[in-house]
């Protein structure tokens, strides 16, 4: 049995995903496949599920953060703090900007920053911080925001991972703090197919998104339907999202509740079996208050681990190896210690919701049976 997302679609129902089809046709057949009403509507769909003034839909959630680091005036000279546990998407859109990663290490528990983490980073240097929900888990910077406003330090959320998660007092995105960026990849919990989002913390910050994502254009696509010229005010790069895209995400959200169910309902089955095996730690999400988007655990021998449950059709994966010892970064390597023996540890597990709580009792034993043959290595 191979347990990775593409087979397990493949034996999905057929009527799965026939919203998410319908939409499309709908699409389509208007002839209108750009930005559209239809992705002004699930803007206004995501900002009413997090409680906030506005959303603006980009293409993806690495054009997300580029626009949140543009939009800021994150620049040349300026160094912004980030996990060295994340894609490598996140430092490249440092990177896009001109800025200098400055990597910080993270909480081998859950893979995250904390607020002492952050503070210890900080230089004269310090545009911005960078933290990443890592496998759908809120980063939680309150005891540290008023020392990072006083230092004029912006915060980022790369929450690429968390869509529908919490805190212990606010849902990722509606607290107007930082600027939150969401991905709506294939593989998220939300998915567009491809897009992301950018949640502003004030009308002027949505505004110069907007602009950015249009090519700098200052009139939208429907006020530049209805004029015989158009304005363009600054510097901007394509990245709105279609009215396909949005559609997708539109089907989405109307069971999004259901989804956030049954992730949690399978993280805590994962849970519950891996209990039985010694030597593996469970990264926790904080699935109470998460949407877990990924189920990882930290496994002695793991490269051998790993292929033996390749070969046996397990389709286990390793998110991430850590950027600061990637060749692309190498000018700012620096010594980790947690991140560095995470990045030999982690594994993460099959896991989607189209997942049945017997696929994940035989993940967990065929794991078991391979620590128990890598064992003596």
């Amino acid at each position: 049995m191979t347990l990775t997302r593409p087979d397990a679609r493949r034996n999905a129902s057929p009527y799965l995903y026939g919203r998410e089809a319908a939409a499309v046709a709908r699409v389509l057949e208007a002839g209108q496949y750009g930005h559209t009403a239809i992705t002004a509507e699930f803007e206004r769909r995501i900002a009413a599920r997090l409680g906030v003034p506005d959303a603006v839909a980009v293409t993806s959630g690495t054009a997300a953060l580029h626009s949140a680091l543009l939009v800021t005036g994150i620049g040349p000279g300026d160094e912004v703090i980030v996990p060295s546990m994340t894609f490598c998407a996140t430092v490249q859109a440092i990177r896009a900007v001109g800025a200098t990663p400055r990597f910080v290490d993270v909480d081998p528990a859950t893979m995250c920053v904390t607020p002492q983490l952050v503070m210890e980073a900080v230089t004269d240097a310090t545009a911005a911080v960078l933290p990443v929900l890592f496998g759908g888990r809120a980063v939680d910077l309150g005891p540290i925001r008023e020392a990072l406003t006083e230092r004029d330090i912006v915060v980022i959320e790369d929450a690429a991972h968390a869509f529908g998660s919490r805190d212990s007092t606010r849902a990722v995105g509606a607290e107007g703090t930082a600027l939150t960026c969401f991905s709506f990849g294939p593989i998220k919990n939300l998915t567009c197919g491809q897009g992301g989002a950018v949640i502003p913390r004030r009308p002027e910050e949505a505004d110069a998104v907007r602009r950015l994502r249009l090519l700098g254009v200052a009139q939208s696509q429907s006020e530049r339907a209805e004029i015989t010229t158009y304005q363009v005010e600054d510097f901007g790069l394509r990245y709105q999202l279609s009215a396909i895209n949005a559609a997708i995400g539109l089907a989405q959200l109307d069971r999004f509740d259901d989804t956030v169910c049954a992730r949690r309902r399978l993280w805590y089955a994962y849970r519950n079996a891996l209990a039985e095996l010694k030597g593996v730690t469970l990264v926790d999400v904080d699935p109470d208050r998460a949407v877990p988007h990924l189920c990882q655990v930290r496994v002695p021998h793991r490269d051998q681990v790993f292929a033996h449950l390749r070969a046996r059709n397990i389709g286990v994966g390793v998110h991430y190896p850590p950027n600061h010892i990637q060749p692309a970064f190498a000018r700012w390597r620096c010594h980790l210690p947690a991140t560095e023996r995470v990045g030999r540890e982690i594994l993460s597990l099959p896991f989607h919701q189209h997942l049945t709580e017997a696929d994940v009792h035989h993940v967990v034993t065929a794991l078991g049976r391979a620590l128990k043959t890598t064992r003596g290595m």
